[in-house]
């Protein structure tokens, strides 16, 4: 028994290695941790259980017989986060490159299904090529597995995607189908089709950086909730956002101990609304001065930044905030903003988090490129996601709240369940000067 004991360990030891210590010392000099490292960061210490650590790719056409390593490039398992269960997989770029084979896509599939039938989240973090060509069709097959069961988790369990390399391809679309994706400045990237083929098909020279990098999609396209300066930093926020999140939407959002009296006053915020209505003011204060203990995790805060959302706690409990920010744009609604809140008021609806909406919108942004965008569809969304959604909404309307916006921002003929408004507040068709004229 003992050498079978022994042979055991070796064999994890090997496994453990994934594509060996040259490959390893690769990814260390590019700035990045490696797969198994980014799980020992983002989990509560001790806590991984590893599943399939010896399963290996079936493929015997192009060589690829002579050469197998156990894990086939992606480590699966689960662990705890705060002590509450997670499930994780994470693409290790050193074996194949984090390329995804038929037996690649099966630890993964079987991980989400473990998630979904005991109501954890999942968290996938990211590093890989794409598909393995040499196994085909069966690799195409294994990534269409993972959106089926990514899809069948939608709005049942928190999915969370971390982006650490590149994601390319088929590899996109799984990140894109999850709830929230954070991306890692200068080491990742997203894209459909990557430089080479966009110069071949368009004639048009871009970087992998230009064409999809964290900067890119946390600012321009609003694909990535987030940016982070490295693997650490990145790891350690989803950790903190995880705090905020119920385990399923069987349950409860989680409830932690405050130290913020509820009852305490505030007496800066009598003087945060400016008097000139054209005067404008950071939303973001009158969030940190409301929220318990100024703790709130901001969900995409480079992108449509004319409207704020992210997390906080009131008495401990966790609640989605929605906020026009008169700072940028002057607050006013646009497509991406719209689009921004939609999505979070549904993920917000989707677990049993209450939603509380500040209010200052001046109205919908006019304009050619606004209309030929599909303002009005998108708009529609956000209009859509407030009437549907049932969980407790509060709305607050600081200063102004303008014409259609007014409606599709929590009012009450949208089910708002309590409105307050600052005492200078208005609520109108439109401004006293536009009326006039």
């Amino acid at each position: 028994m003992q050498t079978i004991l022994e042979q055991l360990e070796a064999r994890r030891a090997g496994a453990r290695l994934g594509g060996g210590e040259t490959r390893i010392a690769s990814q260390h000099a590019k700035g990045k941790l490696t797969a198994r490292e980014r799980i020992e960061v983002l989990l509560d210490e001790g806590s991984f259980e590893e599943t399939d650590m010896f399963v290996e790719h079936r493929s015997t056409q192009f060589g690829m017989e002579a050469q197998r390593i156990p894990g086939d490039g992606v480590v699966t398992g689960r662990g705890t986060i705060g002590g509450r269960l997670v499930y994780v997989f994470s693409k290790d770029f050193t074996v194949f490159g984090g390329s995804l084979s038929g037996a690649h896509a099966a630890k993964i599939v079987k991980i989400q299904k473990m998630a979904l039938t005991n109501g954890a989240p999942i968290i996938g973090l990211f590093d890989a090529g794409g598909a393995r060509i040499q196994e085909g069709v069966e690799a195409l097959a294994g990534y269409a597995d993972i959106f089926l069961q990514n899809t069948l988790a939608s709005g049942v369990i928190p999915q969370i995607s971390v982006i650490m390399g590149p994601c390319a391809g088929g590899d996109v679309y799984s990140p894109a189908i999850t709830d929230f994706i954070f991306m890692v400045k200068d080491t990742s990237y997203m894209y459909v089709t990557g430089p080479d083929v966009v110069k071949t098909v368009t004639n048009e020279v871009v970087s992998h950086e230009d064409l999809g990098g964290a900067r890119v999609h946390s600012q321009k396209s609003g694909v990535a909730d987030g940016a982070f300066e490295n693997d650490l930093e990145a790891l350690s926020e989803v950790r903190r956002l995880v705090g905020f999140l119920p385990l399923s939407n069987r349950e409860k959002p989680p409830v932690r101990d405050s130290y913020d009296d509820p009852e305490r006053d505030e007496a800066s915020l009598d003087t945060l609304v400016p008097a000139n209505p054209n005067q404008p003011y950071d939303i973001k204060e009158l969030i940190l001065k409301t929220v318990d203990e100024a703790e709130f995790f901001e969900i995409g805060p480079d992108f449509a930044r004319n409207i704020v959302t992210g997390f906080g706690r009131l008495d401990g409990q966790s609640v989605g905030i929605v906020a026009n920010q008169p700072q940028v744009l002057a607050g006013v609604l646009d497509i991406d903003s719209s689009r921004k809140a939609a999505r979070f008021v549904r993920f917000c609806d989707a677990f049993d988090i209450p939603l509380v909406t500040f209010v200052d919108v001046p109205g919908f942004m006019p304009g050619t490129r606004q209309e030929y965008g599909a303002l009005i569809k998108h708009g529609a969304k956000l209009l859509f996601a407030y009437a549907e959604a049932t969980v407790p909404k509060l709305t607050v309307i600081t200063r102004k709240a303008y014409g259609g916006a007014y409606d599709v921002m929590s009012s009450k003929h949208l089910r708002g369940d309590v409105n307050y408004a600052w005492p200078s507040a208005e609520i109108a068709v439109m401004g006293a000067k536009g009326a006039v004229e």
